[in-house]
């Protein structure tokens, strides 16, 4: 069996609440970008782009999510704006990954959507390669167009999620797979 095959048997999301630093960085992080960008892409459209989120970023980001909630939420508690802002605090580092997905006379918008999920997909697996660990979440303001625009997203982009990297803080454990014969069928057979 080859690495690959074990890293992706064993391969598990790990919660922004239990990454801690250091998460990739610098040279390390440009690599595990382009690795990220290479996924299929019918008609080469780079149909989503990459924004980091580290250092004081990150809580410049937290700020404008947990503003927005307030805003939105005026009954909320502080523990509950609190909470909010800490999504982007968890982890290192954070990439959104944004769907620019646009009509096209050849390709649909489907197939632009899904190379933007297998980006998310591959950013993980590479992180994991890399000794790191991860989780791809959208949360409520990957959807909240006050947001998306603070973070500096076109009126046609969506979120295609956050990818929160970093060293996990515990050991990995699994959860409870698919039983393979619920969701496989042959056709004809």
């Amino acid at each position: 069996m080859t690495d690959t095959l074990s890293l992706l048997k064993l391969r598990r999301s790990v919660p922004p609440q239990f990454l801690t630093a250091p998460g990739p960085d610098g040279a390390q992080l440009d690599e595990l970008l382009a690795i990220a960008a290479r996924v299929p892409d019918h008609g080469k459209l780079a149909p989503w782009r990459f924004i980091v989120f580290k250092g004081a970023a990150r809580e410049e980001a937290a700020e404008i999510v947990a503003r927005i909630f307030r805003e939105k939420n005026p009954q909320a508690s502080e523990d509950q704006v609190e909470f909010e802002r800490k999504r982007l605090l968890h982890a290192p580092v954070i990439v959104a990954v944004v769907s620019r997905a646009r009509e096209h006379a050849k390709i649909p918008l489907w197939e632009q959507e899904l190379s933007a999920g297998a980006v998310c997909m591959n950013m993980l697996v590479a992180a994991y390669a890399m000794g790191y660990a991860g989780s791809w979440l959208t949360n409520w303001f990957s959807f909240d167009r006050q947001v998306l625009s603070a973070f500096g997203l076109a009126d046609d982009e969506r979120m295609a999620g956050f990818v929160h990297l970093g060293t996990p803080t515990a050991p990995i454990t699994d959860r409870d797979r698919p039983v393979m014969t619920d969701i496989v069928s042959y056709y004809g057979t």
